[in-house]
């Protein structure tokens, strides 16, 4: 289900505007917000109605403290014993593809690389999370140009906002500011397009279900 106006989210707005909407789903509205017009003339005219003005542009400053302790921790993905400066160069490029990221989900992702490492998931696809004090899992994947995430379905629903690039899983083509929303009926399998990596910041109620050897493995480690 792919929902690309923001007239399907009014009630989300809203609830932002009137400053009682969780954590997790302000960090998505203020992202989107971020990188789609028609959303924030959503969220402004929300927030008109509500008396408060939306302030979306107003960008923030990195400290070079926040920047040094960041390239120190961020683990280079696919390190060995014998890839240090392989691992420290990737960890320079994650940190540059963080920062270009809208500032709502910089400034989380960057504090979030600070107390913890990214996690890969499959061959080329990383995830990492965002420590956002919510009852929902919130995190960002990274998936390079080409690569697939595992097969899934989802134990409830899941929003996902496309941050840059986009991918395809044959339910619709997702770029930048779009919005997937899945539920448990719902089996995928995200493929980012070829021609750049993809940033994809996902909210959801409850756990993926993985397919195949992924299911297995993963079934394995519950027990």
């Amino acid at each position: 289900m792919l929902a690309r106006k923001p007239s399907d989210f009014g009630e989300i707005y809203s609830a932002y505007a009137a400053g009682c909407l969780d954590p997790a789903f302000q960090l998505l509205v203020e992202t989107q917000a971020a990188l789609r017009p028609d959303v924030r003339q959503a969220v402004a005219q929300a927030e008109t109605i509500a008396g408060v003005f939306l302030e979306t542009e107003a960008a923030t400053a990195v400290s070079d403290g926040v920047l040094d302790q960041l390239l120190s921790r961020i683990d280079g993905l696919d390190q060995t014993a014998n890839e240090h400066t392989r691992a420290a160069e990737r960890a320079g490029d994650i940190l540059d593809e963080i920062l270009r990221l809208p500032a709502p989900l910089r400034d989380q992702a960057l504090e979030a690389s600070m107390d913890r490492s990214w996690t890969k998931l499959a061959p080329g696809v990383s995830r990492l999370n965002l420590g956002v004090e919510s009852s929902t899992e919130v995190e960002l994947y990274r998936i390079e140009p080409g690569r697939t995430l595992p097969r899934h379905s989802h134990r409830g629903n899941e929003l996902t906002l496309v941050v840059a690039g986009g991918f395809e899983d044959g339910t619709g083509h997702f770029r930048a500011g779009d919005l997937s929303v899945k539920g448990p009926q719902d089996v995928h399998q995200p493929t980012a397009d070829s021609d750049s990596i993809c940033f994809a910041l996902a909210v959801r109620d409850a756990g993926l279900e993985f397919k195949g050897v992924f299911g297995l493995v993963q079934k394995m480690l519950r027990r």
